[in-house]
Parts: C-alpha cells; structure tokens; sequence
C-alpha cells in the first residue's frame, strides 16, 4: 500500500492541485464515496477508544460479513483505517491524520477565520 499523501494535501480553493496530487487524493476520496464505507469510518471513529471490532461492525448492517470484510479492505487499501489482528477477530481504528487531510482539502483559506 502506498501513504495516500495526507500530510500534502492543501485546501482545493487555495492553489491548483498538481496532477500528482490529485492521483493521490482521488482513491481516498472514491473509498469515502459509499454509503456503507463513510458509515462504517463514522462508527469506527466514534467507538470507545477509537477502535471497533469487525465482529461488532457486522451487527450494525444488514449485510453480510463478506460485504462488511470488503468494504473494509478498501478503506484499509485507501489508508483510511488500520487494523489488526487480536485472536480471530480484527480491530480496525482510523489512521491518524486521514480525516483530517480530507478535512483540509475543502477548507477555504477565506473562510478559516470566519464564524459559520
């Protein structure tokens, strides 16, 4: 897997993006693209210690373990999340700063001061 660049990415109002850039950014954006996947990031982000347990993520959906198991490696491939192994389950946690960067990308230089 590659590092999708997050330290690199500035705001899309700011400067053109390079094309390099871009290559780099659009898999992030594209995993984050699903209903299921920007779901499944939200409950692993929001679960106590910021970790969750696949076995509990399964419960939350009405879809197959197979489906869930997918929909995770490409946020793993993306480098949206980490996981390991502990036993025969998996614990995935958002990678540190992968939020943040797609965070920074639609972040306006003219309204980062400004009260919404």
């Amino acid at each position: 897997m590659t590092d999708p660049g997050f330290a690199c990415c500035t705001p899309l109002t700011g400067t053109a993006m390079p094309s390099e850039q871009a290559e780099q950014v659009a898999p992030l954006l594209k995993a984050l693209a699903d209903p299921v996947r920007l779901r499944l990031v939200s409950l692993i982000a929001s679960a106590d210690g910021g970790e969750a347990c696949v076995c509990d993520l399964n419960e939350a959906f009405d879809l197959t373990q197979a489906t869930i198991s997918h929909h995770l490696k490409v946020l793993h491939s993306a480098g949206i999340l980490d996981r390991e192994k502990r036993g025969v389950w998996v614990y995935y946690a958002v990678r540190a700063g992968a939020l943040s960067a797609v965070a920074t990308l639609f972040t306006s230089p003219a309204l980062a001061g400004a009260d919404a």
